[in-house]
């Protein structure tokens, strides 16, 4: 009988359990209670990504991703706190909490996933590689051809460790100048102080631009690793994990879907694609499954931001100055890698 009453009563507790609604974790109570998401993105800027205007409002892509976000958590597009970061400020800014989140184009690695501080990686939100630049007098056409120069690189970084593997692995000899200010970065190369300058492609087109003549620098073809460069928060917080992950995915599924900032609305009237029902919070309760602030969260994003390739193109695409064709950034179906988990 002791065992049927205890059986009774992990059942009871196990229905009671899955009818109550999700608690928040430490960092979204801590986020929701504060009112605002503190993001931290690269500065003093990194063009394209993260950049204060004129007005001293932060622009980019991954500026939008935080705003996205913010939309998910709170509610409101407005409730982002942007704060610069370096590669050296960024990992302990994240650690000790002042900031909740990183997007600032950090590599997801096994070591920062499972290291020390054991941050999570929710979801990639740009496939890159890493690339050098070098003066176009330099009659250079191959990294292979590099032997012997000095090469400018910032310290702390997965570019630094991946210089010195390719170099080692293709028998060539260099001089890293290592300095962690990116401007200083540009100045020395600008300058002539390096021969080289390695980052990853995405912020060596963006430098590339901000250079005295950039059409005497070319970008080799080479790329030298892997870098999926994604959203970081602290390890310990599922919930807000989930809510970062299917923020970029409700992104790269409404573009899928050929939902768009100036279709959206119109759209949830429209449509009877159960897929896209479910996504714009018309059928089902993915919203309150997520425990996202509102059930039709990716509706707000898209109606506010647009979808993943609107964000894209207005930041990185080929009527900007960087003009990155999308390549690996695209979705699935037209041959890049972006993909996402069914909402349902």
């Amino acid at each position: 009988m002791k065992n049927v009453i205890t059986s009774i009563c992990l059942i009871a507790i196990a229905v009671l359990a899955g009818s109550l609604p999700a608690q928040a974790g430490r960092d979204l109570d801590a986020i929701r209670s504060r009112g605002v998401l503190r993001c931290g993105v690269y500065g003093p800027s990194l063009p394209g990504f993260s950049a204060p205007d004129s007005q001293g409002n932060w622009q980019g892509f991954n500026a939008d991703i935080c705003r996205a976000m913010a939309i998910t958590i709170l509610n409101d597009v407005s409730k982002v706190e942007f704060v610069p970061v370096s590669t050296q400020t960024r990992f302990p800014a994240l650690a000790n909490g002042e900031v909740d989140i990183l997007a600032s184009n950090v590599t997801w690695t096994l070591t920062r996933d499972a290291g020390v501080n054991r941050f999570n990686f929710p979801a990639v939100t740009f496939y890159d590689g890493q690339a050098i630049m070098v003066p176009r007098s330099l009659n250079v056409a191959s990294a292979k051809k590099l032997n012997g120069v000095t090469v400018c690189v910032q310290p702390g970084t997965t570019t630094e460790l991946n210089l010195s593997d390719y170099f080692r692995e293709n028998n060539l000899k260099f001089t890293p100048v290592v300095i962690e200010s990116v401007d200083e970065l540009r100045r020395a190369y600008d300058d002539g102080r390096c021969e080289a300058w390695t980052n990853d492609f995405t912020s060596i087109a963006g430098e590339r631009t901000l250079l005295t003549n950039p059409d005497d620098h070319v970008v080799l073809p080479e790329r030298l690793s892997k870098e999926p460069l994604g959203l970081t928060i602290r390890q310990g917080d599922e919930e807000f994990s989930n809510l970062a992950a299917w923020t970029v995915y409700a992104l790269i599924d409404a573009e899928e879907s050929g939902i768009t900032q100036s279709n959206a609305e119109e759209t949830t009237r429209s449509t009877e694609n159960p897929a896209i029902r479910r996504l714009l919070g018309t059928e089902g309760n993915m919203g309150e499954a997520l425990d996202a602030a509102s059930a039709d969260y990716a509706l707000q994003i898209i109606k506010t931001l647009g979808n993943y390739g609107e964000i894209y193109n207005r930041h990185l695409g080929p009527d900007t100055p960087l003009g990155l064709d999308r390549g690996l950034n695209d979705t699935w179906k037209a041959g890049g890698l972006l993909y996402a988990p069914p909402a349902r």
